[in-house]
């Protein structure tokens, strides 16, 4: 289980839904117990006696509860059921110079595509061919992202009707470059706000982003 550091002083962690439960007993086991959980449609926050919280924002829809509820020590069960559930989706993971697309369900890539284009770094200041360098990494770049929005249209298009939910990683930027495709507008109205950070897309790193995507993002305030 790795933990990354978030804005205002939290570390998250990536949960299995099948460790879901567990993690959370071990959680009110390591803080003195739990006084409160609260949930609404798209947050759950548990409190621990030390003051500790854990915190989810719910993907995939949210929770379907009609209004928010506070109770009274460790009560998630909406939690865990949501998290449970299965889904298949689309993945979309994109640096500049690379991209992997595909369908996933429970964890299982069953259709992808994937695919490197070269992009040079960016040269020194002051080189005598910087002008002439940075035209051409900006042609380079253009190009990537272009056979990446084409992928995404011939792999992911035709399965929309079929998906859950659109899972975008990587790199943000170039994110938003697909995203100003026209083609795909549908696709990222359907994204979900959680962008996994992802290294540079291969096939194995797409297999892990399928697992990450089903994952629950707990984000750790300790006391």
């Amino acid at each position: 289980m790795k933990a990354r550091e978030v804005a205002g002083g939290g570390r998250a962690v990536e949960i299995s839904p099948e460790r879901l439960a567990g993690w959370y007993e071990r959680f009110a086991d390591r803080h003195g117990g739990v006084t409160r959980s609260e949930l609404s449609t798209n947050k759950v926050v548990v409190t621990a006696v030390d003051g500790a919280r854990a915190e989810v924002e719910v993907g995939f829809g949210g929770l379907a509860l009609p209004e928010p509820v506070r109770r009274e020590g460790l009560a998630i069960d909406e939690l865990l059921e949501h998290a449970s559930r299965p889904r298949r989706i689309a993945l979309v993971l994109v640096r500049l110079g690379g991209h992997s697309v595909g369908i996933a369900e429970n964890g299982q890539v069953l259709s992808s595509s994937t695919d490197r284009r070269q992009v040079h770094g960016r040269n020194k200041a002051g080189g005598w061919s910087q002008q002439r360098f940075a035209r051409r990494r900006e042609g380079q770049a253009r190009l990537s992202l272009s056979d990446a929005a084409d992928t995404v249209a011939r792999v992911l298009l035709p399965e929309l009707g079929s998906v859950a939910a659109v899972v975008l990683g990587g790199d943000r930027q170039a994110l938003e470059a697909l995203r100003a495709d026209r083609r795909l507008g549908e696709l990222f109205a359907r994204a979900e706000p959680r962008v996994l950070p992802v290294a540079e897309p291969r096939r194995r790193v797409l297999e892990e982003a399928a697992e990450s995507a089903r994952a629950v993002e707990i984000v750790l305030f300790d006391r």
